[in-house]
């Protein structure tokens, strides 16, 4: 049996903030049994205590890795966000430490396409003030303001994996689908795309915002957006908190220009179910505040710790990197007869040359190399035909070479 620079059996894997068991299942399945998981997150002084003797993370949403809290992590090969974003983790500090970090951006598509569609019906039907009557021992049974689903146009900003899955289940209950996208997006089914965001502002009885966190969408949806919907159209937002002007919003729905809305991301949220919630949003009968879970089901949390999970196995075992959000993307297939050598190192010039000098000098055939690089750093895959001592030999020469972050013997 091939020796590693790692064993399956010291490697160490900390799994924070209650991920699925399924995660769990796929390491044992690979062969890692070193697996230390928390319910929560931690607080940062144990999270840095914990991270030292970490090979793998595995976090959600409140664990924030920081540079600082990276600088900690010597043993740290990967990081698993199960979840969608990656803005709790300092990508650039975890890319300089030679550190690749894999979330699960589709895992969850389906769970927050329902809940929104939901939402959609609901808002539609002015269930929420509805209810809030009924809890205050209230009736209101009319049919003012109460409309079907069908036949009512939905405007998706932001046409990706959850947008246009949110476009085929509101095609289903028979509404028209429009969407807006900073880029050319094939449509599926009868969805079509508007001529800018203000032609489907002015068309669209429900607004549902799909966009990512980014600079450029930083407060995107203001008063002026709102202004410039239709008078009584809804509002749902299940992207980031960071996306609407909260307080513009506060304002139009008081106003009774926008006719309801569903918000489930907030621009400050609690750090725990014990926190308390604070939002202009609180106490209207006519808006459905939700606890971000548009991904939170049972069924998503599995599939996420699945995927991560293997994630991170293929690339302790065979060194792939293929979907990693801050690294280059290197695969290469496996040679069966040969040793596999990972290394990383800053993107600068004549590494790749004195790579390939270590082997020529010692008459070693390379049977495969695979090199990204990208501006930060450079990660070169490559199989060699030598034996165990030769490799643990070759491996001490390429971490000398300047700019070297991290080597590894795979197998």
């Amino acid at each position: 049996m091939k020796k590693t620079s790692y064993p399956k059996r010291d490697i160490r894997i900390l799994l924070l903030e209650g991920i699925s068991p399924t995660a769990v299942e796929t390491f044992q399945a690979a062969g890692y049994t070193q697996i230390e998981q928390h319910a929560k997150s931690l607080p940062e002084d144990e999270l840095k205590r914990r991270i030292v003797d970490a090979h793998f993370i595995g976090i959600r949403s409140r664990t924030h890795l920081s540079a600082e809290v990276l600088a900690e992590a010597r043993r740290l090969l990967a990081i698993g966000c199960f979840c969608i974003g990656t803005n709790q983790v300092d990508t650039d500090a975890a890319e300089l430490a030679g550190i690749p970090v894999f979330n699960a951006p589709y895992s969850n598509t389906r769970s927050v396409a329902e809940l929104v569609v939901a939402e959609a019906i609901m808002l539609l039907r002015g269930i929420p003030q509805k209810s809030a009557e009924c809890h205050r021992g209230g009736w209101s049974k009319s049919a003012a303001g109460s409309h079907e689903a069908r036949g009512k146009t939905i405007g998706i900003v932001g046409y990706g994996h959850i947008g246009t899955q949110v476009g085929v289940l509101a095609e289903s209950l028979g509404m028209q689908v429009l969407f807006h996208d900073i880029e050319t997006k094939l449509s599926l089914g009868n969805a079509r795309p508007s001529t800018d965001l203000d032609d489907l502002l002015q068309r669209s009885d429900v607004v549902t915002l799909h966009v990512p966190e980014t600079p450029a969408t930083k407060l995107m949806f203001g008063a002026k957006q709102i202004a410039r919907m239709r008078p009584g159209a809804h509002l749902i937002n299940a992207s980031r908190g960071t996306v609407v002007d909260i307080d513009a919003l506060a304002t139009a729905l008081q106003s009774g220009h926008i006719g309801g809305a569903a918000v489930d991301v907030f621009p400050v949220e609690p750090k725990g179910n014990d926190d308390a919630f604070e939002s202009p949003l609180r106490g209207r009968d006519n808006t459905i505040l939700t606890p971000h879970v548009g991904g939170s089901t049972l069924e998503a949390q599995d599939n996420i710790g699945v995927e991560v999970a293997a994630k991170l196995v293929r690339y302790s075992d065979n060194g792939s990197t293929l979907s990693a959000v801050n690294f280059p993307e290197v695969t290469l297939p496996e040679h069966a007869a040969s040793h596999r050598l990972l290394h990383i190192h800053r993107n600068v010039p004549g590494v790749l040359s004195q790579i390939n000098d270590i082997f020529s000098k010692r008459n070693i055939n390379i049977d495969g190399q695979f090199l990204r690089t990208d501006s930060k750093v450079g990660y070169v895959v490559i199989d060699v035909t030598a034996d165990q001592a030769q490799a643990g030999e070759l491996r001490a020469a390429l971490s000398e070479i300047p700019g070297t972050l991290k080597t590894r013997v795979l197998y």
